[in-house]
């Protein structure tokens, strides 16, 4: 019995599963999507998109796609024929206004409506609401889908003064764009960059980069308000000072897609509460990817992942599990972000890491730090060392032991441990 009172089994499922639907066709919404008809299913499998293009790739549009390098065409997850072929009836412009959880229905955003037998919610997350005046003003943007990224992206060609608020993984990555195409950037960041997800010496290592790279920080400080008469001119800081601004972007981080379960009566806390088979407080419904708040293993406590892996990794469980084959989600976390030249790759996740310790030399601008929870390897940062992330992923969570002795000497046969 899990820790929502149900008994775990394939079995509670109605026993003619005949149609799954599925809200949100992000990573994990397409990914399930795509593993049922992999794992056999042969019923109906309905994918709702709220938005207009083909389902598409998320993390280019602060990277490649913002630079230039990528266009649209280039993004989509899958092409318009593997919907087709595989018989997902994928709804583009249709969105979920209410789910009755009674008659196993949803309300649709065209009028129409639509019985499932199992719902996976992948609603994803929006935007934090930066709560300052002026945010609404013209010229201050969000990067959250493909009509924000074009418009920062025809901003950007101007070379124009941008401020950007919130210094993390999309913050930083917006201002190395900017930087590299001209434009004179000044992030705002109250904490330290990227304070929730790295350590503070990859987060003292990133300032210090992107200094070179051409960005200006301003610290400890936040937004009082955003001013100018026709569109944003300026930005009041919390000590006062004024940043002239020809835009502005916000990125201070983002909160689960929620409502529709809130509405519906599911249990809801940071997220859509889910258990270790990504099961919601009612049987019929799923929860997958950013929205899902799940219980992780190895932390001992819950938590929300905002990944792609974590998304694809949810949306291969929730179908395997649909078809009789539950496992509980324990997968590795990992991420990576592209700013300018340096590629940050992350295994595992750094809460409660207790010590940490520094393989090869920041100054050569290759190097990962190595974190340790209770004795034990947790996590792993690399730049640009693809190799240490790899043989990481490798040892994190498995009875391999490294020492954080080992983890510092560079002489030290990582590949080597990790194929064991």
């Amino acid at each position: 019995m899990n820790e929502m009172g149900r008994v775990d089994d394939a079995r509670d499922l109605k026993p003619a599963l005949t149609s799954v639907v599925i809200v949100g066709a992000g990573h994990a919404g397409v990914q399930a999507a795509a593993s049922l008809r992999e794992q056999g299913f042969d019923g109906e499998v309905v994918l709702l998109s709220a938005e207009n293009a083909l389902p598409y790739q998320r993390p280019p549009l602060s990277k490649a796609f913002l630079k230039g390098e990528m266009e649209i065409h280039g993004l989509p997850l899958r092409a318009d024929a593997h919907f087709r072929d595989q018989r997902i009836d994928l709804r583009l412009g249709v969105g979920a206004k209410r789910i009755d959880r009674a008659a196993q229905r949803i309300e649709l955003s065209d009028g129409g409506r639509v019985a499932y037998g199992h719902l996976i919610l992948a609603t994803g997350a929006r935007q934090r609401r930066l709560n300052a005046p002026g945010v609404d003003l013209p010229g201050v943007f969000a990067l959250r889908d493909i009509a924000d990224a074009t418009a920062i992206r025809e901003r950007l060609g101007a070379k124009p003064k941008v401020v950007i608020i919130g210094a993390g993984f999309i913050g930083l990555e917006i201002a190395a764009t900017a930087a590299s195409l001209g434009a004179e950037a000044t992030v705002v960041e109250i904490a330290r960059p990227m304070g929730r997800a790295v350590s503070p010496i990859l987060s003292d290592f990133f300032l210090r980069e992107h200094a070179a790279f051409g960005a200006r920080f301003k610290l400890g400080v936040g937004v009082t308000a955003i001013e100018g008469r026709d569109r944003a001119e300026t930005v009041v800081l919390s000590d006062g000072e004024r940043l002239s601004a020809d835009m502005v972007v916000v990125g201070i981080g983002v909160v689960a897609e929620d409502a529709l379960a809130r509405e519906c009566g599911l249990e809801c806390d940071n997220g859509i509460v889910v258990d270790e088979h990504l099961v919601t407080s009612d049987p019929a419904i799923s929860a997958i990817g950013d929205c899902a708040h799940f219980p992780h293993a190895a932390l001992g406590l819950r938590t929300r992942l905002e990944s792609v892996q974590n998304a694809v990794d949810q949306g291969k469980a929730v179908a395997a599990r649909l078809m009789g084959k539950p496992k509980p989600y324990d997968e590795l976390a990992w991420f990576w972000s592209d700013q300018g030249d340096l590629k940050l790759m992350i295994a595992g996740l750094a809460h409660g890491v207790e010590q940490w310790v520094v393989r090869g030399d920041p100054a050569t601008r290759a190097f990962s730090t190595f974190g340790f929870r209770d004795g034990k390897l947790a996590v792993v940062e690399s730049v640009n060392k693809a190799g240490d992330h790899a043989a990481a992923k490798r040892i994190i969570g498995t009875t391999k032991t490294l020492t954080p002795e080992e983890a510092a000497d560079p002489a030290f046969d990582l590949r080597g441990l990790a194929k064991r």
